[in-house]
């Protein structure tokens, strides 16, 4: 009886775990915007969810660059000419989970969905 028991619990615990994760990848990409920011200011802004085909941009601010590749629902930086290459290794952006951010460029790549973008509100720092 005491196996049964400890079956059930780790039975339920695995469907709420899958429940969950269902919940977090649901959250997905659908009417979501990537805002570029450099020094502080949005510098390009594009409707991911409008995005067809994958096409690549340059960020510059006269002495550094970063090039920026995005494809439909997602966006990266794929090349920069900082010695650490963090954001270049931080791979692709789907959600707004994290940003992407360069700091010897002062670069930073934001997820907003449409209805954070209508009300203006920010639930982590609200």
């Amino acid at each position: 009886m005491r196996t049964r028991s400890w079956i059930i619990l780790i039975g339920a615990l695995l469907l709420v775990s899958l429940a969950f994760c269902f919940l977090l990848l649901g959250r997905g990409a659908s009417g979501t915007v990537a805002n570029i920011y450099q020094n502080g200011v949005c510098v390009r802004s594009i409707d991911l969810s409008a995005v067809t085909e994958s096409f690549t941009f340059t960020v510059s601010d006269g002495a550094r660059e970063n090039v920026i590749e995005v494809a439909p629902g997602r966006i990266r930086v794929l090349e920069a000419d900082c010695p650490d290459q963090v954001c270049v290794h931080a791979g692709w952006l789907a959600d707004s989970a994290a940003p992407i951010v360069c700091l010897p460029h002062r670069l930073v790549i934001r997820i907003e969905t449409s209805a954070k973008a209508a009300d203006g509100i920010d639930t982590v720092s609200q």
